[in-house]
């Protein structure tokens, strides 16, 4: 394909990655009235870098001023993973806009999805604007790699498919919470167009989140699958949000600090130094533990006697210190052969998505929005 020369040509190309995944202009216009498709920058609250080795100096308003080219290109791969994943999600989803469970759902998912774009529109918006020819052809390699078919999106969790909905809601609660993670630690970026960007789209990440913890609370309230059914869509995605913090004692994460391009998702109110060699497990655990907390809010309203759980950290774990190693959910120890036979007891399985049809048919597999408080 021949590389786009202007942003116009970029978004010739968006609107066919569009189509090819489902999201028309007609579900757009139908359900997101006159959204349009444009940067949105927020005011940052100090114009001075606020940790690292540049702390104090003025964050860099131009790409020719980050001192150093591996920082340059650092913060190129930030932006590049962080639109990656905006792309990827909204492929993963493709099929649930024709089994939306009712219309304020459909609605739900479309703002998402639309929203989810316009994060990844933000992203190539920095790289065309700012990193000259190599941005633009990461920025049309963007709109190239697919989480389907190819499924060759950057990070492995983004190119499984999202084919039904308590999938999606365990999704958008765990994959999406990561994200509000992640696009924190950037708003601290020494680099201000990227820090600038997060603002906007923390605000709509928060609606991504809600949607997915009401939608928790919804299933759990109507009390028709089986609790024991429900959790293993929970083990599957907390376990891989995990996952994308990375790895421990990251070198990578070390110097992302040092350089000033992403911070800890506290930056602004830490009080204690940074312990840079344990960033990535200190942004972990502090997931860890707010995940617990959305699943204590859907047991407040959990229809079953059987309570939802957090798994282990260690369970299921492909990236970091336990990758490869074999834990239970509640963090015992298991050989290979005991995993094979555990591990379709507590993740999805061909069979979990067979027996979900049949729920899936009764009306009240999953309860009104009603008056559930959202995240």
């Amino acid at each position: 394909m021949a590389r786009i020369a202007t942003f116009d040509d970029w978004m010739d190309l968006l609107g066919q990655w569009q189509t090819e995944i489902g999201l028309d202009r007609d579900l757009i216009e139908r359900y997101v009235p006159g959204y349009r498709f444009e940067a949105k920058y927020g005011q940052l609250p100090v114009s001075q870098i606020t940790f690292g080795d540049f702390k104090g100096e003025q964050r860099w308003e131009k790409v020719l001023q980050i001192p150093d080219q591996r920082m340059r290109d650092a913060v190129m791969n930030m932006i590049v993973y962080q639109g990656d994943t905006e792309f990827a999600s909204n492929e993963q989803q493709r099929f649930l806009v024709n089994n939306a469970p009712s219309e304020y759902d459909l609605a739900s998912l479309i703002r998402i999805m639309v929203e989810e774009t316009r994060h990844g529109f933000q992203m190539c918006h920095l790289l065309v604007n700012h990193f000259g020819s190599e941005g633009r052809i990461e920025a049309q390699k963007m709109l190239e790699r697919r989480a389907f078919g190819k499924k060759n999106r950057l990070l492995n969790a983004f190119n499984e498919d999202v084919t039904h909905w308590l999938d999606f809601f365990a999704y958008t609660n765990f994959m999406d919470r990561d994200g509000k993670f992640q696009l924190t630690m950037l708003s601290h970026s020494a680099f201000a167009p990227l820090a600038a960007s997060m603002d906007p789209m923390l605000r709509e990440e928060a609606f991504h989140m809600g949607t997915g913890l009401t939608g928790l609370r919804r299933i759990a309230k109507a009390g028709v699958i089986p609790v024991s059914l429900q959790q293993k869509f929970y083990n599957k995605w907390i376990s891989g949000s995990l996952d994308l913090f990375g790895t421990d004692h990251s070198g990578s994460a070390q110097w992302a600090y040092a350089w000033g391009i992403k911070g800890r998702v506290d930056e602004d109110t830490a009080a204690e130094p940074a312990d840079r060699e344990h960033l990535n497990e200190r942004a972990r655990s502090q997931f860890h533990d707010e995940v617990a907390k959305t699943v204590e809010r859907v047991n407040e309203v959990n229809a079953s006697q059987t309570k939802f759980y957090v798994p282990d950290m260690r369970f299921n774990r492909k990236i970091g210190s336990y990758a490869g190693e074999y834990w239970s959910v509640d963090g015992r120890r298991m050989s290979a052969g005991e995993w094979a036979a555990y591990a379709p007891t507590v993740l999805p399985a061909q069979a979990d998505d067979i027996e979900l049809v049949a729920y899936f048919k009764n009306p009240d597999w999953i309860a009104p929005k009603g008056n559930l408080r959202e995240a």
